[in-house]
């Protein structure tokens, strides 16, 4: 998925208003995955933390770019559409 698939992609499952989609940019901006993050139940951050971990190629978690918690975030979500 490119930076735009991805950003509208989240706006969709947070079902923010046009406004606020044009204006988050998650897969370079932490502030706005983490706030993407706090939607996660408790289930969901396991599942979470397995993605990142598939998706950040060993490394540490804590550290990881927007981007792959973006694709984390979708891949969780069930949203994640592989590049054809």
């Amino acid at each position: 998925m490119t930076n735009k698939q991805i950003n509208a992609a989240i706006e969709t499952v947070l079902r923010r208003n046009e406004y606020w989609r044009m204006a988050r940019d998650y897969c370079t901006n932490l502030n706005a995955m983490h706030k993407a993050e706090q939607e996660l139940n408790a289930n969901q951050w396991h599942q979470y933390a397995l993605a990142l971990n598939e998706v950040c190629w060993h490394w540490a978690l804590i550290h990881a770019p927007a981007r792959q918690r973006a694709e984390a975030f979708l891949r969780t979500l069930g949203k994640w559409e592989e590049a054809k």
